[in-house]
């Protein structure tokens, strides 16, 4: 079960446009609501990154005016980069927060279309809120990790941004994964456990989604795909022997 299958359960979730167009709409409240306050924050650093920069360089300012413009324009890229991931991944924290009573009813619907076992209730708002919360903390974590990696001479911007789009990716199909399998007692280890043997499928479909976050208001229409999707993947991860292959 590798990448690419992964990322077969994102566009599998983003049929239920074409499928079910009026389930999905219910995502796109909190993800608006969201998404504007996120996006009027990141104009405001863009803004100030300027500044930001210079003030949190003045070792550089005795420079050669070519090497000093390279170091700072390098920084201006990777604090960007940083904020933005930053940005997806408290968006993505911030609208399942808002937004659990939206999307536990798209996932229980995807739940009923499969059949079989089928939890009567979801994990709660005040338990959907928290565990939201905390991915905006990771993410806060990744952003940091991101910029700090990106100090390296040459590579580590990109370095940076590559590792930061895995790993904060990775953070988010974890938490929308966990949803289903919680509804279903399962404790943090043993989703981990569960998980852990599908860690392509895991990885592929998160920096699937994550990528179609920073599309401009991708991260609005993907987010109640990626709720289904995700709803797909725990479900056959949870079948005797499977091999996860998405239709």
């Amino acid at each position: 079960m590798g990448f690419g299958r992964g990322a077969g359960y994102l566009l599998r979730g983003l049929r239920l446009w074409r499928e079910r167009p009026a389930l999905m709409l219910l995502g796109i409240v909190p993800a608006v609501i969201v998404a504007a306050l996120v996006a009027a924050l990141f104009v405001v650093l863009v803004l100030y990154v300027d500044d930001v920069v210079g003030w949190a360089t003045p070792f550089a300012d005795g420079w050669d005016e070519t090497v000093r413009g390279l170091f700072r324009a390098a920084l201006y890229v990777l604090v960007l980069a940083g904020a933005g991931m930053l940005a997806i991944v408290t968006y993505t924290g911030l609208t399942l927060a808002v937004g659990d009573p939206f999307y536990e009813k798209i996932w229980k619907e995807v739940e009923l279309s499969l059949g079989g076992d089928v939890p009567d209730r979801g994990v709660g708002w005040v338990r959907g809120a928290t565990d939201g919360l905390a991915l905006v903390v990771l993410g806060l974590a990744t952003a940091i990790g991101v910029f700090l990696i990106g100090l390296l001479p040459v590579v580590g911007t990109v370095v940076g941004a590559v590792l930061g789009l895995a790993v904060s990716g990775r953070l988010l199909a974890g938490e929308l994964v966990s949803r289903p399998l919680e509804a279903r007692g399962m404790d943090r280890a043993a989703r981990a456990a569960l998980m852990r043997r599908h860690r392509g499928a895991m990885l592929g479909f998160g920096v699937c989604v994550q990528a179609c976050f920073l599309v401009p208001f991708g991260g609005i229409l993907v987010m109640p795909a990626a709720v289904a999707g995700a709803t797909y993947l725990a479900r056959e991860a949870l079948e005797p022997g499977a091999g996860l292959s998405p239709r």
